[in-house]
């Protein structure tokens, strides 16, 4: 994902296109409950060095920023939201 993220970025940032990825670490949304694993975030968040999972927000806040004009030198970036795991 890096590799692409970065070789994507330089291919279309000619173009006015800026190119970032975002790796949302463990969050809290109902995917574990649907895969059949409703307490996965609950018994995995102590492997997460800031002791707790994040949430969909925290992700969506990221994703602005990286689309707003405050992010405008921000290119092939790959921004981990994992609490530090």
């Amino acid at each position: 994902m890096n590799s692409f993220t970065i070789g994507l970025a330089r291919e279309v940032i000619g173009e006015g296109i800026r190119v970032n990825a975002v790796s949302p670490g463990l969050i809290n949304t109902d995917i574990h409950a649907s895969a059949g694993q409703p307490d996965r975030a609950e018994r995995l968040k102590s492997v997460i060095p800031i002791g707790r999972f994040g949430e969909s927000d925290e992700v969506a806040q990221t994703v602005l920023f990286l689309m707003s004009e405050e992010a405008s030198y921000v290119v092939g970036a790959n921004v981990n939201i994992s609490g530090g795991r």
